[in-house]
């Protein structure tokens, strides 16, 4: 009997140990924490009770995200299909963790509801949860799952879109209006095309915008004639989708636009500039170049010294003219070395008596590079300085004093004799004291940042009486002998460069940037000056200064703060970047914000295969703006090692980032993408479609490897 008894008391023990194991679990269940909750329902579920389907059904209501997660994975495991609804609430919960759970918990389902839920949820979620659902789809055997999912999603914006347009309120029509658009569909053209002269110049503009997105030609003679209409927002969408469609037939209506010198000029003259070179697009530039504004005049002439110029006889016969002069002499400045032909029909003009014509002539004889006119150029100089002279005298010959003179600070003034509150004298010294604390601390962390402290300029003078526009014409007689490099001129400009004026200063700094090697190290200190105007036009100098500039931009760029922007600016739409620029364009990327994207593209243009690690590193942070920008830098490097981390944007929520993602892969892709490349050709945005398609080969497989 004794020997009997042993295994009934051990089966008992072990049914009481189980039960205790289940009993302290149910405990852990209303535990204060959230880690002991998620495990006791992860091991619940291990059990595979069919009982505990409430207590997974009410962990899914847990105020812990952990808890929720734990518990999809427990209803998933259940495979039982009354959960499904519930897990379809957990895949549009807060947290994207458990979204990505309750995705994969429903693919173990496997019936046509939990299908519909994933299909559904696809286009409303990010990145990460997009990616878990098209696995989740697969795991369920669907076949084409992000195919699948994509078209629907598709189909679900475009049924949304038509009816906000047909039925919506004004600012829904609005808004459709651009959506349909985006789409690139046919339907979608012949939609919008007739609201072009519609009533509602709101929706009229809405719609053109949306045809230039579509990229269909057959609006363009449509749209060009909105350019005579009045309304200021109608012409600058048609001016918008004109420079979208690309179509040079409309390059004549655009030049009228740009040489009216309106509000809409400058985008008339950037739509030009975009579309594909013709003999029309020359033509119109050229005319921009005689007739436009000095902006847009200077901007037509640039594009077209690289085109080779234009045609001399309309310039000279503007130039034989007192009358028509000033747009001849503009059009020589504009084109530089190109207008060469035209020297001699400028250089009488530096002898004219009116001044704006003769300053016109030292701007044109500077761009062209004619060395020869120096001397008048000098003698000019020195009539201007003496007509100067007597304006700029100061008044007071002593020098300003820039502290308080005893008794005088109101930091240590005495206590006012009729005053009768106790410790006023005290209470200002205190303040004072702490604010110039303040200022010493915001000092030392400048410091610390490697970043200047910029001190403002004290006046010298109580007093200007020299105007800014009176001193423009010495500005471009300096700006000019540094141009061409006349004798004497790097002494003559550092000298300007301390000026009171911020006229001549910036004038001095620009010319010195000529220079060579020895004028940028005065010049590039003017970065950290706090006039905006002086920092935007001495950053634009240096980087049209060679590489001795641009590498002055690139040593300047971590200690000018915020203003960074402005050398990243220029460096971009300059002619090149030093290769050492690398290690200090990685330090914006890792720093963010606007200036990241600017980074991220110069980057690109460098084929930095030293950034790719930072670049990659930059696409952890979901919310940055300089996503775009990174994706495509890393597809101008080529680095096959990005490929899968770059192929993770084509679940994008986005439209801009997937076509970005796609245009990376075109060159850097392997087959691993091609399936979800494929997928992106069924997507509801033209943009993304095209760039779909053109990352895939003829036999449907992505291009491979950087070559």
């Amino acid at each position: 009997m004794r020997t009997g008894a042993r295994p009934f008391l051990l089966i008992l023990a072990l049914v009481l140990g189980c039960n205790g194991s289940r009993d302290q679990l149910l405990a852990d269940l209303q535990s204060p924490r959230p880690e002991v909750r998620a495990l006791a329902v992860k091991k619940l579920a291990g059990q595979g009770n069919a009982d505990d389907l409430v207590l997974f059904t009410r962990a899914a209501k847990d105020l812990a995200a952990i808890v929720r997660a734990e518990a999809a994975v427990a209803l998933g495991e259940s495979q039982d299909p009354r959960v499904v609804d519930l897990l379809g609430e957990l895949l549009e919960d807060s947290d994207e963790e458990v979204q990505g759970r309750a995705a994969m918990a429903l693919s173990k389902v496997k019936n046509d509801k939990a299908k519909a839920y994933l299909t559904l949820q696809y286009g409303r979620r990010g990145r990460s949860t997009r990616q878990v659902i098209v696995q989740a789809l697969k795991s369920a055997n669907v076949h084409d799952a992000m195919a699948e999912v994509v078209a629907a999603e598709a189909k679900a914006q475009w049924d949304r879109n038509l009816l906000a347009f047909t039925e919506g309120a004004l600012p829904e029509r609005v808004g459709a209006a651009e959506e349909l658009g985006k789409s690139g569909r046919p339907e979608a053209v012949s939609r919008l095309l007739p609201l072009v002269r519609d009533s509602q110049v709101i929706l009229a503009a809405a719609a053109v915008r949306g045809l230039g997105d579509a990229g269909d030609k057959q609006a363009v003679g449509q749209i060009a004639l909105l350019l005579d209409e009045s309304f200021p927002e109608l012409r600058e969408s048609a001016i918008t989708a004109l420079m979208k469609l690309q179509d040079p037939a409309v390059a004549l209506k655009l030049q009228a636009v740009a040489v009216e010198k309106s509000a809409v000029s400058p985008l008339a003259l950037d739509a030009i500039l975009a579309f594909p070179r013709s003999p029309e697009t020359d033509s119109a530039l050229c005319a921009i170049a005689l007739d436009g504004a000095p902006s847009e005049a200077m901007d037509a002439g640039r594009s077209m010294r690289a085109r080779g110029g234009c045609p001399v006889e309309p310039i000279a016969e503007r130039l034989a003219r007192p009358a028509t002069a000033s747009s001849g002499l503009q059009a020589v400045a504009s084109l530089g070395p190109a207008a060469q032909p035209l020297l001699a029909k400028v250089t009488p003009w530096l002898n004219q008596p009116d001044a704006s014509l003769r300053m016109l002539a030292v701007e044109a004889v500077a761009a062209v590079g004619d060395a020869a006119s120096v001397p008048v150029l000098q003698k000019l100089y020195e009539q201007e300085v003496k007509g100067l002279e007597a304006m700029r005298a100061d008044w007071v010959t002593q020098k300003l004093p820039e502290k308080y003179g005893p008794g005088f600070d109101p930091a240590t003034a005495p206590k006012d004799v009729h005053s009768h509150v106790p410790g006023d004298a005290e209470r200002a010294a205190k303040h004072a004291t702490l604010f110039e604390r303040v200022k010493a601390l915001n000092a030392a962390r400048a410091r610390e940042a490697g970043q200047p402290v910029v001190q403002h300029r004290v006046p010298t003078e109580l007093y200007d009486d020299v105007e800014a526009e009176r001193l423009a014409p010495l500005a471009t007689l300096l700006r000019a002998l540094g141009t061409l490099k006349a004798p004497g001129a790097l002494d003559l400009l550092k000298g300007y460069s301390q000026d009171a004026s911020s006229t001549l200063r910036m004038a001095a700094l620009v010319g010195l940037t000529r220079l060579g090697q020895e004028g940028v190290e005065v010049a590039k200190a003017g970065l950290l000056e706090p006039e905006r105007d002086l920092q935007k036009a001495l950053a634009q100098a240096l980087s049209e200064a060679g590489e001795p500039g641009q590498a002055a931009l690139v040593e300047l760029m971590p200690k000018m703060g915020s203003e960074k922007l402005l050398a990243l600016d220029a460096l971009t739409h300059g002619s090149g970047v030093p290769a050492s620029a690398s290690a200090a364009l990685q330090a914006v990327v890792r720093e963010g914000g606007a200036e990241a994207a600017l980074a991220a593209q110069l980057l690109g243009r460098m084929q930095a295969k030293d950034a790719v690690p930072t670049l990659l590193k930059a696409l952890d942070e979901p919310n940055s703006v300089a996503r775009r920008d990174v994706l495509l830098a890393l597809g101008a490097i080529g680095e096959t090692q990005a490929a899968e981390v770059v192929a993770r944007d084509l679940f994008h929520d986005l439209p801009e980032i997937r076509a970005a993602a796609a245009t990376a892969l075109k060159k850097i892709g392997t087959p691993a993408q091609a399936e979800s490349l494929a997928a992106l050709k069924g997507d509801y945005f033209r943009s993304v479609r095209e760039s779909a398609g053109a990352a895939l080969t003829k036999d449907g497989t992505a291009a491979g490897g950087a070559r």
